[in-house]
């Protein structure tokens, strides 16, 4: 295949996962040149075959952002003249049309629910967010019924759109397994701490985890890596008499996490069951499962689906600090049945839940767009 294609994101980081890591370094097997088009501001550069072209910072006020960041996107697009554009972003649906126009194929990649995510937004009036909501889904469903294809990060996303359009397909953000480093768990029955690594906020739940640690044994400490989203939470958390049982790591590289990784029995992904968890799939939960950690989850039916079936970790409710501590006493407690969980969830990572399953899908859709 000798195509051009070209992914576009007015938000996202250059090297973001899905779209750089996974799919634009998936799609260069296929033969053809791809390009990914970003805006911060860092310049162009080649890295393993894909072509970078930042087209400046998003700057000023948030309308201003978005309508003159999208405009240059467009301009390069245009001037790389593709074959096929996949679209990051909700805001480059603007440009969906103006691509249409020039013969090109489309495909629009909906990372979230928007109009669940709209739902939720903190600044807007719940009467206010209702409208603003249903507007956004119309728009939505509107340009997606006219383009080429589009592509969900869940399933519950994909059925969504399969009404607007056919050709529809869910490509997950399941964990590399060229980049699953090897296990080593003939230390598991001396772990004595718990981990949660990601995003610190609110909403993801640090509150009632550093309360839970109070209710644990003295022996039992947190793995904490990762950053505090707002310096209000981190001094307030800090404040809780639980923090005495946290380890602070900070954010940490790739090598970091493996290292805290081999240091837990569990890992927790306790979110709270807000509008846009309800049927996300989170990367954390996937990449516990890929060490051989048995996961401490939030009771969401999607997620319960998964961890259940796999026997593979304890659902808890988010807000319960007992709960939580519950759950931790207990794999800390019984260390061959902590151990036996985390090697179902490794496998099963191994078997489906992995990017090589859902790469697969990618290059399907892409191939039938280029015959």
């Amino acid at each position: 295949m000798k195509n051009k294609i070209v992914h576009l994101t007015s938000a996202h980081p250059r090297y973001d996962t899905r779209i750089f890591v996974k799919m634009c370094s998936s799609l260069t097997t296929l033969g053809g040149q791809v390009s990914l088009v970003v805006a911060d501001g860092k310049g162009n550069e080649n890295i393993t075959g894909i072509d970078i072209f930042d087209v400046g910072a998003r700057s000023g006020h948030r309308l201003r952002r978005m309508t003159n960041t999208v405009k240059r996107v467009l301009d390069k697009a245009k001037l790389l003249d593709a074959d096929i554009y996949h679209l990051h972003d909700p805001e480059l649906m603007l440009i969906a049309s103006a691509l249409k126009k020039m013969g090109k194929k489309v495909v629009f990649d909906a990372h979230e629910d928007l109009p669940l995510q709209v739902l939720s937004k903190p600044y807007l009036n719940p009467f206010v967010a209702k409208i603003v909501s249903k507007l956004v889904a119309r728009y939505e469903n509107y340009v997606c019924s006219r383009i080429d294809a589009v592509v969900t990060a869940t399933p519950f996303i994909r059925d969504k759109f399969l009404k607007v359009n056919v050709n529809t397909v869910d490509i997950n953000n399941f964990p590399i397994l060229s980049e699953l480093t090897t296990v080593d768990t003939s230390n598991f029955h001396k772990r004595k701490n718990c981990c949660y690594i990601g995003g610190i906020t609110k909403v993801r739940g640090i509150e009632e985890i550093v309360q839970s640690l109070d209710l644990l044994d003295d022996s039992i400490k947190l793995n904490l890596a990762g950053k505090f989203s707002e310096k209000s939470l981190e001094k307030s958390v800090k404040q809780y008499t639980g923090w005495n049982k946290v380890l602070e790591h900070g954010w940490l590289d790739r090598k970091g996490v493996h290292s805290i990784l081999q240091d837990s029995f569990t890992g927790l992904v306790t979110l709270h069951p807000i509008i846009n968890y309800q049927d996300a799939l989170p990367v954390k939960m996937f990449e516990y499962m890929a060490a051989g950690l048995p996961v401490i989850y939030s009771d969401i039916s999607l997620w319960k689906d998964i961890i259940e079936k796999e026997q593979c970790g304890i659902s808890v409710d988010p807000y319960s600090a007992k709960d939580i501590s519950n759950a931790i006493n207990f794999l800390a407690s019984n260390l061959d049945k902590a151990k036996g969980m985390g090697i179902n969830g490794r496998q099963a990572v191994i078997n489906k839940y992995n990017w090589g399953v859902e790469e697969k899908k990618l290059f399907k859709l892409y191939q039938g767009l280029l015959s």
